[in-house]
């Protein structure tokens, strides 16, 4: 194998591109700085590390929050060519010791460890003995107490990196934080100047849904009996009902398991491999399922009740959909979750280590995540925005967009809008959106007053509409080009050149819309049908019995995307097996003579149409 990081990620892991965020965190790592990646899931955060990990001189520590998350990573390392191992309650006394020696004697590239750990006698010893390069805090969100995950464990990790010989490298990734939770991880991890990337926060293969069924399990049955074939996560508030939904869906012929903290260790981990190997396509469980979880070919998460907050939801909805294809992403809003979710908060036990106050802060939160409920502006939209993000307010394919949305003439609009920006500017004066919507709302607002904006001949023109639309238009006529945004460091609305031909009517502008709806319609769902659907099932069935041959779950041979990429381009030979999405060098070595066999048996009995 190569030393260069191309090299790498094509023999490894089977790709001749990195995506965006990937390669830039990469090269600072491997010069020696500090990194910190906010990347969605499905965005190939892990890569981020484990390529560097392949590259520096010494052993990598992945700091990880769950067993099933260790075993998984390492499983697929292990399958991909790479010495990798974890430590964690999982392993007998006997392992437990032989695998820290062989760390020791640098016969890793990459350890998994357990946050739980790192203070232990023995762990504090290998910290000073081991050649150590970098550290990596996975989840780092769970650093914060003003995230939705906080874990007292992950405050032990700066300690842990001091202990070491010399400072390594300290690389953390998460999918969702907010700026607060951000400033905590750098702060609170010690990490200097570092190298930050937020590739953004959209997965453009999801599509968000937001349903108020009056009987939500007659909903749920209705939609699972139309994806049969399809293997899916169904999200409960409390242990009683996973065990109501669960049964429900046993008793109906569905192939579900369950999994939450009630059940003893045993179980959770044997219910648990039944989904990760697709024993069970149906997994009910409460949040304590699902960090880290890596099952590639999910291909729908429903929340049977509403989250806590949109941190949670977005971690949670991010399951599905891992490997790029399109997966739906439904909630199931009632009142009665507010209600319960309000008194779970106020009666928690948690209490905030830095004086905060913990209970209002999550309320708050659970006010965020009501709003995303009860929205009728676009979901993806929302959720961009609560993460920062700038966003359409339309982008046509979630729940919303596709039912409630309409195509609207706004030129009148537009004009009242851009004559206000003129009028303003003929005083000499520029402000921002905040003040443009006040104006033409006719707002009291004291500055406005002051400012004497309430003279203008546009003062509450549009006080008859919602300041929710007069900003969605005027954050389109924005992205339009009718208007501009100034980036300084308060940002002012100025006219354009284009500004002119709508005042004079030369242009007509149309836009996409909320519209109250009468009664809202079923939504549209994303399918995808594989390139050849009888193909794609014998590759399949090919890949379980790889998969059982190996003890490893379906998905670590190969995603469900590779195989899909198989049916489109049929390779035959080696060389045109590694022209595949996913398939590096090693898993050529292993899969690829099963794989073009099987195609060209198919080919020679159907020919390639």
């Amino acid at each position: 194998m190569g030393n260069g990081k191309y090299q790498i990620l094509k023999d490894c892991f089977g790709y001749t591109e990195f995506r965006g965020g990937q390669e830039e965190i990469i090269d600072a790592v491997l010069t020696g700085r500090d990194a910190l990646g906010i990347m969605p899931t499905g965005a190939g955060k892990s890569l981020c590390y484990q390529i560097p990990a392949l590259l520096l001189e010494g052993i990598t520590v992945v700091i990880s929050p769950l067993i099933s998350l260790m075993k998984d990573q390492v499983n697929a390392l292990v399958q991909a060519g790479v010495k990798a191992a974890f430590i964690n309650s999982s392993l007998t006394s006997a392992k437990y010791d032989e695998t820290l020696r062989r760390a020791v004697d640098g016969g890793y590239r990459i350890l998994y460890i357990a946050p739980e750990r790192l203070l232990r006698e023995d762990m504090l010893r290998f910290a000073e003995t081991a050649d150590i390069a970098m550290v990596t805090v996975d989840e780092a969100h769970c650093v914060s107490q003003w995230g939705h995950d906080f874990r007292p464990s992950y405050l032990k990790i700066r300690e842990f990196a001091e202990h070491l010989k010399k400072r390594p490298v300290i690389s953390a990734f998460t999918a969702t934080a907010t700026e607060r939770v951000r400033e905590d991880i750098v702060t609170i991890l010690g990490l200097e100047n570092p190298c930050s990337i937020t590739t953004g926060f959209d997965r453009g293969n999801l599509f968000f849904s937001v349903q108020r069924p009056e009987r939500k399990l007659t909903a749920l049955t209705a939609y699972i009996e139309k994806h049969r074939e399809s293997s899916g996560i169904i999200y409960c508030s409390t242990r009683k009902l996973t065990e109501e939904v669960c049964s429900a869906l046993t008793d109906q012929g569905f192939p579900a398991t369950r999994y939450h903290a009630g059940l003893d260790d045993r179980e959770r981990h044997r219910n648990q491999d039944d989904f990760l190997y697709d024993r069970r396509r149906i997994m009910v469980a409460t949040n304590a399922f699902g960090m880290g979880i890596d099952k590639s070919n999910v291909s729908f998460v429903i929340h049977y009740n509403m989250p806590k907050n949109i941190e949670s939801y977005y971690q949670e909805a991010g399951r599905a959909g891992r490997d790029g294809s399109n997966a739906d992403c439904i909630l199931f809003y009632s009142p009665q979750d507010v209600r319960l979710n309000k008194f779970l908060i106020e009666n928690s036990q948690e209490e905030s280590d830095s004086g905060g106050n913990t209970t209002e802060n999550n309320l708050e939160l659970l006010k965020q995540m009501t709003f995303y409920c009860t929205t009728s502006g676009c979901l993806r939209s929302f959720i961009l925005r609560y993460f920062g993000e700038t966003a359409p307010h339309y982008c046509g394919h979630c729940s919303n967009c596709t039912t409630l949305f309409e195509t609207c003439d706004i030129t009148i609009d537009a004009q009242k809008i851009i004559s206000c920006v003129y009028r303003i500017a003929r005083q000499g004066r520029s402000f921002g959106k905040i003040m443009i919507v006040n104006i033409l709302k006719g707002s009291k607002n004291a500055k406005l007053i002051e400012a004497g904006m309430d003279n203008l001949s546009t003062y509450g023109i549009m006080a008859e509409q919602s300041a929710q639309r007069i900003r969605s238009i005027l954050d389109y006529l924005i992205e339009q080009n009718y208007l501009s945004l100034d980036t300084g460091e308060y940002p002012v609305v100025r006219h354009t050149p284009r500004s002119a031909a709508v005042l004079r009517s030369e242009e007509a502008i149309t836009m996409m819309l909320p519209r109250e709806p009468e009664h809202r319609e079923k939504p549209a769902v994303f399918t995808e049908a594989p390139a050849d659907e009888k193909l794609f099932l014998k590759l399949k069935k090919l890949r379980n019995t790889l998969a059982q041959d190996a003890h490893v779950p379906a998905y670590i041979v190969f995603a469900d995307s590779a195989l899909r990429d198989m049916c489109r381009k049929l390779p035959q030979t080696s060389r045109e097996f590694l022209e595949v999405s996913g398939v590096g060098r090693v898993k050529m070595e292993q899969y690829g003579e099963f794989f073009t066999k099987a195609i060209r048996e198919y080919v020679a009995e159907n020919g390639e149409n």
